[in-house]
Formats: C-alpha cells, sequence, structure tokens
C-alpha cells in the first residue's frame, strides 16, 4: 500500500512533531513520547493514558480542559516503554494522586502497572482502570479478558469532566469502573490496515465481504461474512450488544459510531440514523451521541457501534465542557 510518508521508521516521531507544531498548547518532555497540556493540574487529580500510535486522534488529540493532562505514546500498534509512563506520572502529579486509563492490552496492563508501582514506591497516589469494552470476540468471552476500543472515547471523557470537577482519585477510579461496565462496542469491517513500512494489510477480504467483530489493531474479527446493507449490519452490531447490555424500555443511552480511520462520514451517519431507529423503536432514549473518527485503526474502513447505559451523574459528565485539539464542546453535543 502506497502511503505519503519519509522514512517509515521515524513516522511516530514526526506525526508527534507535526501534531506539537500545530498544537502548540501542548508540550513534549524532553525528547520523550510523553505530551502533556502547557497548562498544567493544580489542586486536583490528574488523569493519564496512552498505547500505541496509530489510533489517531487518540491519544494525543484529547489532551487538555476536561480530559487528559498526559499521554504516553508508543510506536504504531505497541506499548509505550515504563520509563515513559512514570515520567508521566510524575510530571503531571500535583499531590492529590495520578489516575491511569488504559484498554485492556497485555503490554498496556504490563507496562502501566509496573510504572503504576514504581510511582507508588515514590509515594505518588496512583490507580488505574482497565477498559473491556468490546464484544468482538463474543459474549462468551470473560469480561476481563476483552479488548479496550472505542467505548474508552466515553469513559476518557467521564473521568476528565469529573477530574475537572474535583472528584477524588478514588471516586474517578469506581466512576471509570461503573462506565465501563455500562459500556459495550462492536465493529465491522471491509479490509484490515497497513502498517507504515508494510506492503501488506493485516488482512484481506474479497469483494462483497466484512469481517465481523474486529479490533483497533488490525485484527481480524470472529467472522468473514458476506456483505449486507448497512440497516442490516447495524441491526446485527445492535443486537449483539443489547444481550450483553441488555437496554431496558425507559434507559437513557450514549451512542458512539467511531469510524476505523477510512469509512466516509457520509457511511457513519447512514448507521447513527438506524441505531437511532432500533433505540427507539425500544424505548430508549439517546441523550447523547458522538458520530466520527474517535479511536482509529489506521486506515480500516469499517466502523463500530458503542452503546452506554446512563444515569444523571455520567450524562451530566458527558455533557460536561471540554476543549482539546480534537474534541471540544461547550454544551450537549447533540
Amino acid at each position: 500500500m502506497s502511503r505519503f510518508l519519509n522514512d517509515p521508521d521515524n513516522a511516530v516521531t514526526e506525526t508527534l512533531e507535526g501534531f506539537l507544531l500545530a498544537h502548540p498548547e501542548l508540550e513534549r518532555r524532553g525528547t520523550s513520547r510523553v505530551v502533556t497540556s502547557s497548562t498544567p493540574p493544580t489542586g486536583r487529580v490528574a488523569v493519564v493514558t496512552g498505547g500505541g500510535s496509530g489510533h489517531k486522534p487518540a491519544f494525543i488529540g484529547y489532551i487538555g480542559d476536561g480530559m487528559f493532562d498526559a499521554v504516553v505514546c508508543g510506536d504504531v500498534f505497541a506499548s509505550p516503554p515504563v520509563g515513559s509512563v512514570l515520567e508521566a506520572i510524575r510530571t503531571v502529579n500535583t499531590g492529590h494522586g495520578v489516575m491511569l486509563l488504559l484498554g485492556n492490552y497485555s503490554g498496556d496492563v504490563m507496562n502501566f502497572e509496573m510504572a503504576a508501582d514504581m510511582a507508588r514506591d515514590e509515594g505518588i497516589d496512583v490507580e488505574m482502570a482497565v477498559a473491556t469494552d468490546d464484544l468482538g470476540a463474543g459474549s462468551n468471552v470473560r469480561p476481563d479478558q476483552r479488548r479496550g476500543v472505542s467505548g474508552q472515547f466515553l469513559i476518557w471523557k467521564t473521568v476528565g469532566a469529573a477530574a475537572r470537577q474535583g472528584a477524588s482519585l478514588a471516586e474517578l477510579k469506581q466512576l471509570a469502573l461503573d462506565v465501563n461496565s455500562a459500556t459495550r462496542t462492536m465493529g465491522v469491517s471491509l479490509n484490515g490496515c497497513t502498517l507504515p513500512g508494510s506492503t501488506k494489510p493485516t488482512f484481506s477480504l474479497d469483494e462483497g465481504q466484512m469481517e465481523v467483530g474486529v479490533g483497533h489493531h488490525g485484527e481480524r474479527g470472529r467472522s468473514t461474512e458476506p456483505l449486507v446493507q448497512m440497516d442490516e449490519i447495524v441491526d446485527r452490531l445492535v443486537d449483539e450488544i443489547d444481550q450483553d447490555l441488555q437496554l431496558r424500555e425507559g434507559d437513557r443511552a450514549a451512542v458512539v459510531i467511531n469510524g476505523l480511520g477510512g469509512t466516509p462520514m457520509l457511511e457513519l451517519y447512514i448507521a447513527y440514523r438506524r441505531v437511532a431507529k432500533v433505540l427507539q423503536e425500544k424505548g430508549v432514549s439517546i441523550e447523547v451521541n458522538f458520530v466520527g473518527e474517535y479511536f482509529t485503526a489506521l486506515g480500516m474502513h469499517g466502523f463500530s457501534v458503542t452503546l452506554m447505559r446512563l444515569n444523571d451523574r455520567t450524562l451530566g459528565l458527558l455533557k460536561d465542557p471540554a476543549r482539546t485539539p480534537h474534541f471540544t464542546q461547550t454544551s450537549t453535543p447533540n
């Protein structure tokens, strides 16, 4: 696959350099891949995340007021090193503790846990919450073994807002766990993705096929099936989510239609159209919706549907103002 690059081995570094030039309100810590807001947190818990590159606008696109205080960037689809995570924790710690948010990928979990333990040895209060919203491998997979995918955006938004409002470290951890347990995601794609420097995609499909249950690292899903019309695809995804989440008439929900990097907005809004109709028929009220690219997988032509059951607290946090390079709202995002 052809790409507009210089040296593929420098793609992450050059992306980071360009991003920081475009957004001078962010700062890089020395030569590391730790990026922080130029306005450090004061008098509150700091919120940190990180992971492999290739998911833009995640993760660095969400540094700012109401979301992250620091992000640690790894290589493409690779975990950031322990030392960088520890540097991020040290940098943003204000004495009120540091909340780590990450997806359920073995390298990320291992490195963040090690960094958290090292920070605790230095006297820094650190808590960690791991997202497991993905149903792509099947609902029979143990919840603690599921991947963290685009549902993480809702955790980032709620926890970031609560931290901004002055919630304690213990309160933020419980909030992250509660939002995770109320959130499920399913994805579908027409192709894999091609990493910088590679000539082959992670997987290929014949014309007229789709992959159901894909992840955000170009992984195959649980099944390759004939491509059907959008309404039928969405019905399938929502049904699988609902079997696990069990939304009931009168429930309130947040919806994320997330493009995986190569899907036109035209298609994403057609998907949202169907989700809205299906939930309306179930008597579920969509209080907040997000349609666009929030957590991508390089250039995959695919999308995911995320549903979250809301309560008064989480609804208010999702509507709370935020200002970051790739997500800004002053009120309700509808």
